[in-house]
């Protein structure tokens, strides 16, 4: 079970620590829901049965632990986002740019911005969000068109 363990870890590590990221906006909180999202997965192994993929039972573990994070943390400045390959006057522009996308991310509500991460960030079908969440597909085609509908209001409107 051990060896099974340091394989899902490595896999999956990367994806975990990006949607605790976008999901929280805070570095530290996605550490900490990793590590919740490592521990239950741990605790978890011997009663998986496989009725599901594993990557569908990680992106829900995941999901919940850096939603049950968010909820403990007081709201913080959202992620400095990195443009490493821009130059001069373009780099700061990308900057402004990928700064104001991230904050009106971190303004739409929870359940929003879990699936725009999960489907935009994450790369999943509508049909595994559907999984990962435990919502109807017609679900989260609704919510994906609402965070689209908020995301731009929201970079279009007054600041």
């Amino acid at each position: 079970m051990a060896g099974f363990f340091s394989r899902v870890f490595e896999q999956y590590r990367a994806q975990v620590l990006a949607l605790g990221l976008h999901i929280t906006g805070n570095h530290d909180d996605a550490e900490d829901a990793a590590q919740e999202t490592f521990a239950a997965i741990h605790r978890g192994l011997p009663r998986f049965r496989g009725e599901a993929r594993i990557s569908t039972w990680v992106y829900r573990i995941a999901v919940h632990a850096a939603l049950r994070v968010k909820g403990r943390r007081r709201p913080t400045l959202p992620v400095d986002p990195e443009t490493p390959d821009a130059r001069g006057a373009d780099a700061m522009m990308a900057r402004v740019e990928a700064g104001q996308v991230v904050a009106a991310l971190q303004r739409l509500p929870g359940e929003l911005r879990v699936v725009l991460s999960l489907f935009a960030i994450e790369g999943l079908s509508h049909r595994r969000i559907a999984d990962v969440l435990g919502v109807a597909e017609g679900t989260v085609w609704a919510r994906l068109h609402g965070a689209r509908k908020r995301l731009a209001a929201e970079l279009t409107g007054p600041k």
